[in-house]
């Protein structure tokens, strides 16, 4: 009966071939996870200017534009402690840069 442990022809486990491709998907997120963050810090930074330049104006929404602007450009950061406070380290996937 075959296990995942037999050795093919090319000296490669068929264990080690499947670790192999689950390190290259994680690769994969991680760089596309630094990507998300590139624009959300951007993004929450624009929020943020927005939101400053309401409350220069009177405008009563710019105070939770602010805010939003904070959430979005830390929300890898903030999910990222979530995880480490639930003890959930290992979920955690760090962008590559």
């Amino acid at each position: 009966m075959p296990t995942l442990f037999f050795h093919l022809p090319s000296g490669k486990s068929l264990l080690g071939r499947f670790l192999g491709q689950l390190q290259a998907l994680k690769d994969g997120f991680g760089q596309a996870l630094m990507l998300l963050f590139m624009i959300g810090f951007f993004w929450g930074v624009m929020k943020i200017w927005s939101g400053a330049n309401a409350i220069s104006k009177g405008d009563p929404e710019g105070k939770s534009g602010v805010i939003g602007g904070i959430m979005i450009a830390s929300a890898g950061f903030i999910m990222g402690a979530l995880y480490a406070i639930f003890g959930m380290e290992d979920a955690v996937i760090r962008p590559r840069f």
